[in-house]
């Protein structure tokens, strides 16, 4: 079209054109200009954030970038609303294009008369464009807007014209748009409007600077209920509507927006600005959460515990319930601001799960097998369970229950620390992103940091899984760890299974180094809900212990929302297989007692049981012999259940049923088990001394595990007689530093020596 006009321009200026030629010219030249005359985006001012729940029900709001209370534009308009502005600005609105002539005359007239613009005869329309244009009321600019005005009249519906004029009317003060003087002036939303509160928002527009709630307060109820006896006499309202409408009083101030999910409201503010975002939320569900949120913060502020957050993610559908970012949003106090939910923090144990849901789909784990939980020391570093007690053997499914910290390194060390990290950024960890030598082994006990957005969305990723048809060994892996996770002590204390109306719900929590984090995470096939607790700052505090804190809070949550039954066992994915009842292995040889458990078939793979051996004994039972010593004596031969010696030393502590190996009878033979194991130091461990407190060179302390604790051990450093230990093998060492060899020998002759290094104090 462009060029079309450039190429008549030359023909005009060129050569001769006839009159006719020149008219022609002309009109197009018009044609076009009118045609390109209309902007194609009309208004481009800045918009409030506005964010509502599934059902459309405002959540909250924030304030347009030039300060005005002006929501995105809406796309219909109420029908009150309506009937109020068709009558009281222009009843001809859906007959006319644009410009209506004799409100346009009348207006010219009135305007000569005064010799100044006194009347618009402005169509509504025109009041659009005139918005959009935003220039001082002229004759010229008058003009401009009625061929706007019709132009728009192409383009736009009447409907979205209607939208148009309603989304960007000024309604006093910082208010602009219906929906905006809706909130602000009423506290409700556009389309509850009362006749009363639509017919003032009907004659607001008109003089939004002259007439408000603040000051011109009877002039505006008169112009209210004029327009209300108008309607009234149209036949559009009955009398008893409009006797009920003229008696509501005007609104003495402007309400307050919503407050509600105010971290997920600026959430939006910094992600989605100025834009209208229907977010997956429950109001209601939201209100309750905020509330319950608010009632355990007020608890926990007595210990100076001062934040917390909760997320409810709807498991079927993946989307949000609740959102409660932190407590407290109004209160200007440190950290009240801050949104949990998207702040990274130390994991403590709360990644556990995962672990061993990988270990089970890889086959390296089953769910009851026998894992150490015994003193540990790895290249300097050396792990403790919470209560500072070990056990020697633990099941995989217990030790994940009771979330024990030497199970877990040592699961970790065994499945690589780069693979679980893989692991953990498929379940979308986008915070765990370093190289596996920065977070080591710690990763397991909170050496990394993750939100609670991240979290709780990987524990639902769990849960959802087995809702799905799909067959494969990620569910099956899923449904054994969830399945574990059922076995958690509740805080509650109580036998939660012998209640029919408990419902059964896998969770788990997390407590991080110094007491600074609590987590408690939660799953049911209806819902998944991430708790935090603690302080924004990371400020540590005694007793932020996830289970003392999140859990209760994550169980009254719970309690609040519709409980639903557990999941149901996939099929396909999982076998029956034959496991040893004591040491959790597939079954061995020499295992008399099985148990029938369901496994992955990547679990047939791992070893069968290692720790049950067929042993000789003499008749009396009391002595082992070698098989083939004697044919003279009798003996017999019976399966035997035997651990590695340290891990003896302390399972026989806790399971008085553990019967150690008997010794051998003297000349029968030799033991082809170990007798001794270093508890303390490992082999090749590298030690530094630290001082006492008055200065002088610290100690350390070596411990061993023998079978037969009532053995004399006899010890030896760098090949030198040290000392002598009956029943309790400990001893006290103050090597130099440099490498040193330690040597113990029991009164039958067995050895056992490993190799350490003391470092220089100052390094």
């Amino acid at each position: 079209m462009c060029q079309y006009m450039r190429n008549k321009m030359k023909q005009i200026i060129n050569k001769k054109v006839t009159p006719r030629q020149f008219r022609y010219a002309c009109l197009i030249l018009l044609g076009v200009a009118y045609l390109c005359c209309l902007p194609p985006v009309l208004f481009h001012a800045p918009y409030s954030t506005v964010v509502t729940d599934r059902n459309g029900e405002l959540l909250g709001a924030r304030i347009a970038s030039d300060g005005q209370w002006r929501f995105p534009p809406r796309n219909h308009t109420p029908e009150k609303l309506e009937q109020c502005l068709l009558a009281f600005e222009d009843q001809y609105f859906y007959y006319h294009w644009g410009v209506n002539p004799l409100a346009t005359g009348r207006a010219f007239v009135q305007n000569l008369k005064n010799k100044r613009i006194v009347s618009g005869g402005s169509t509504l329309t025109m009041q659009t464009i005139r918005l959009a244009r935003c220039q001082p009321r002229t004759f010229c600019e008058k003009i401009i807007e009625m061929i706007w005005a019709t132009r728009l009249e192409f383009r736009a519906s009447k409907a979205e014209i209607l939208s148009m004029y309603i989304s960007h009317a000024p309604f006093g003060g910082n208010v602009v748009g219906l929906d905006a003087a809706a909130w602000r002036y009423f506290g409700h939303s556009p389309e509850t409007l009362s006749w009363a509160e639509s017919a003032l928002l009907a004659v607001l527009p008109n003089a939004p600077s002259a007439i408000h709630l603040s000051k011109g307060r009877e002039k505006l109820l008169k112009k209210r209920n004029r327009l209300l006896k108008r309607l009234q006499k149209k036949g559009i309202i009955q009398s008893s509507t409009y006797e009920l409408a003229i008696s509501e009083p005007l609104p003495e101030k402007p309400h307050p927006l919503p407050q509600t999910a105010p971290h997920l409201v600026s959430h939006y503010y910094q992600t989605r600005n100025g834009l209208f975002t229907q977010s997956t939320i429950d109001k209601g569900t939201q209100m309750h959460i905020e509330a319950l949120a608010e009632r355990w913060s007020n608890e926990f502020c007595r210990s100076d515990i001062r934040h917390l957050a909760i997320l409810v993610i709807d498991l079927p559908s993946n989307q949000i319930a609740a959102y409660c970012g932190n407590v407290r949003f109004n209160e200007k106090q440190p950290g009240n601001q801050v949104d949990i939910i998207q702040s990274p923090r130390s994991t403590g144990s709360i990644l556990k799960p995962f672990l061993y849901e990988a270990q089970l789909h890889e086959g390296s784990l089953l769910p009851n097998m026998l894992v150490p939980d015994v003193p540990i020391n790895i290249n300097g570093y050396m792990p403790q369970n919470y209560s500072h007690q070990y056990e020697g053997a633990v099941p995989a499914s217990e030790a994940l229950a009771r979330s024990l910290n030497i199970p877990a390194v040592t699961q970790l060390q065994a499945y690589g620390i780069p693979k679980f990290i893989q692991r953990l950024q498929e379940l979308g960890f986008t915070t765990i992103k370093r190289p596996a030598s920065h977070y080591g082994l710690s990763l397991i006990l909170g050496g990394a940091e993750a939100t609670l957005w991240e979290v709780t969305h990987a524990y639902a990723q769990l849960g959802r899984s087995l809702l799905t048809q799909e067959e494969s060994p990620r569910k099956g892996a899923a449904w054994l760890t969830l399945e574990a996770l059922t076995e958690v002590n509740r805080p509650e204390e109580i036998d939660w299974k012998s209640i029919p109306s408990m419902q059964t719900i896998a969770w788990k929590t997390g407590t991080s180094y110094g007491f600074r984090d609590a987590w408690a995470v939660g799953i049911t096939p209806r819902y998944a809900v991430g708790v935090w607790v603690g302080n924004a700052s990371g400020e540590g505090k005694p007793g932020l212990v996830g289970a003392l804190t999140a859990a209760p809070v994550l169980f009254d949550v719970f309690n609040s929302l519709p409980p639903s039954p557990w999941f149901e066992r996939p099929t396909g994915v999982l076998i029956d297989a034959e496991v040893c009842r004591q040491s959790g292995h597939l079954k061995g040889r020499f295992c008399e007692e099985t148990d029938t458990l369901l496994i992955l078939p990547a679990g047939l793979q791992t070893t069968p049981c290692p720790y049950h051996h067929l042993i000789t004994l003499s008749e009396d039972g009391r002595h082992r012999v070698y098989a083939h010593a004697t044919a003279s004596e009798a003996t017999t031969q019976q399966p035997w259940f035997v651990l590695p010696p340290v891990w003896e030393w302390y399972y026989k502590q806790h399971h008085p049923e553990y019967i150690p190996l008997p010794p051998f009878l003297k000349g029968s033979g030799e033991d082809n088990f170990p007798i001794m194991q270093f508890i303390y130091p490992p082999m090749q461990a590298r030690i530094r001394l630290t001082k006492q407190l008055d200065g002088s060179k610290g100690y350390m302390t070596a411990e061993l595990a023998h079978t037969h604790p009532q053995a004399t051990v006899f010890w030896h450093l760098d090949e030198r007689y040290y000392a002598e230990t009956r029943q309790f093998h400990q001893i006290s060492l103050q090597p130099a530093p440099g490498k040193h060899t330690l040597t113990a020998v029991d009164e039958d002759g067995n050895s056992i020596s490993t190799v350490f290094f003391i470092e220089q104090a100052g390094r």
